[in-house]
């Protein structure tokens, strides 16, 4: 058996770069940035109105003034701004040549033309500078970034209506087993449903990627290594479920081997998920067969491999500071994530934690983490977690 870190260095260093394309703005969300978003304008590009109200020049306060015109946002006044003048102005409009101040129409009286400012605001008041946002060549979205939709809306102030991102990543999903049918379908007395299967499509989407099913193969080494071999063609990853121990119907290795695979490492120290393999060549991720850990390998394992390959700069999952809520009795000697739920800056792991019961894992929000052989904690005492 390997460490996690161990486990997780080896995924890190096999992962390739996936290359680039140029997708519409509206495409790029949860997508990778590939190199830097650069400004191509200054935003705001002139000087605007913050408020509605009336541009003027500040020493001509607090007036008489004459009202001479009106600016709006898109159209602007098309003339200076004399001493003595004063320009009706909203919010987002141009400020005129000649004016550097706004007052807000509620400081402010008005008969017909003539304006009076009741309240003098301080010189400048009101107004957005140009590129008080950014200006041009700023670079506005760093590569590497995962974009979000407030990138996506920084980017296209900035002047792009398309961006360079890393391809998504696809994954192949194999499930194996007798015991399974899909969801949905009729099981026999005998059966289970293939749960984790959707669950894993989501989290690659989630990160990015996208997710090819290649169904429920039997336990036939021949139809694993058929399955096997199409996902392989077709994705850049392969990840199957189950039949990664070596009991006599675990076939994952077996029908690897007839494909000339050979496997990196088999097998991690941590808990859930003692039977994971990994190969490099092609890439091969077989996660455990219990639905829990499944879906536990594929957070401490497969997203943070499908991050490294967009090129992701640390690879999740971040491991947070937090306090016990409870008691705990000494650890085992695997890694252990607990299912838990966080309350404040308390963390408070189920008393059940059997890798088969999904609705533990639905209950919780985190994973409490225990390191190898970790000593008996008392409730209050420091300790660390990964949110699910």
């Amino acid at each position: 058996m390997i460490s996690v870190e161990e486990a997780r260095a080896r995924l890190f260093e096999a992962a390739p770069r996936l290359p680039s394309e140029t997708l519409p703005l509206g495409a790029c969300d949860n997508r990778v940035l590939a190199e830097d978003v650069v400004a191509r304008r200054t935003q705001p590009p002139f000087h605007a109105s913050a408020m509605d109200g009336y541009a003027l020049a500040h020493g001509d306060l607090p007036g008489p003034l004459n009202v001479v015109g009106e600016a709006k946002a898109g159209l602007s006044y098309a003339h200076p701004v004399e001493s003595g003048q004063a320009v009706r102005i909203f919010t987002g409009a141009p400020l005129p040549a000649g004016a550097d101040t706004v007052l807000i129409q509620e400081d402010a009286t008005r008969s017909g033309d003539l304006l009076t400012a009741t309240e003098v605001p301080v010189a400048g008041a009101n107004v957005r500078r140009a590129g008080i946002d950014f200006v041009a060549d700023d670079t506005l979205v760093g590569a590497r970034t995962r974009l979000s939709p407030r990138h996506l809306a920084l980017a296209g102030a900035g002047g792009h209506d398309r961006l360079s991102v890393a391809r998504s990543p696809v994954v192949a999903i194999l499930a194996t087993g007798d015991e399974l049918v899909p969801p949905g379908a009729s099981a026999g007395p005998d059966q289970i449903v293939a749960s984790v299967t959707p669950a894993l499509a989501a989290m690659v989407h989630r990160a990015g990627g996208k997710a090819i099913d290649l169904g429920i193969a039997p336990d036939d080494v021949g139809v694993i290594t058929e399955r096997a071999k199409v996902g392989l063609a077709e994705a850049d990853i392969l990840v199957t479920l189950g039949g990664a121990s070596v009991g006599d119907h675990d076939l994952i290795q077996p029908a690897l081997s007839q494909l000339g695979i050979g496997l990196d490492f088999w097998k991690v120290a941590v808990r859930p998920g003692k039977p994971l393999m990994f190969a490099s060549a092609p890439m091969v991720l077989g996660l455990p067969g219990n639905p829990v850990s499944g879906v536990v390998c594929a957070v401490l394992f497969l997203i943070p491999l499908l991050e490294a390959m967009q090129g992701v700069p640390s690879p999740g999952p971040v491991v947070e500071d937090g306090l016990l809520g409870v008691d705990l009795a000494p650890g085992g000697p695997r890694r252990d994530h607990l299912r838990a739920q966080r309350r404040g800056d308390k963390i408070f792991p189920f008393s059940t934690q059997d890798s088969s019961m999904l609705r533990v894992l639905s209950d919780a929000d985190v994973l409490l983490v225990r390191e190898p052989r970790d000593g008996a904690r008392e409730a209050g005492s420091p300790c660390r977690y990964i949110r699910l």
